[in-house]
């Protein structure tokens, strides 16, 4: 019974992985690989931006730096007015 209770006691599992105090460094894709323009009629990149419910994702979860983080919102409200992105959904991805 003791041999039992100590491999059950060592497998102790998490619903949420251990935080680990390695922070990845946020970084601004457009910057990084050079992008001037966001195309608005391309609704497959754009989705990279918004979450489930097709909200845009903010700049301290994306890493995208204020400039940008703008022009992908005007590309985002140009996409929806052309019906190439939905206002709203239940499951978008």
């Amino acid at each position: 019974m003791a041999i039992v209770n100590s491999q059950a006691n060592s497998e102790i599992r998490y619903l949420t992985p251990m935080s680990v105090d390695m922070k990845k460094k946020k970084y601004c894709r457009f910057k990084k690989s050079g992008i001037k323009y966001i195309d608005y009629k391309d609704p497959e990149f754009l989705k990279k931006f918004l979450n489930e419910q097709g909200k845009l994702l903010p700049r301290r979860i994306t890493g995208t730096s204020l400039k940008f983080q703008r022009r992908v919102a005007q590309a985002v409200k140009r996409a929806r007015h052309l019906a190439l992105l939905p206002y709203v959904t239940d499951l978008m991805k």
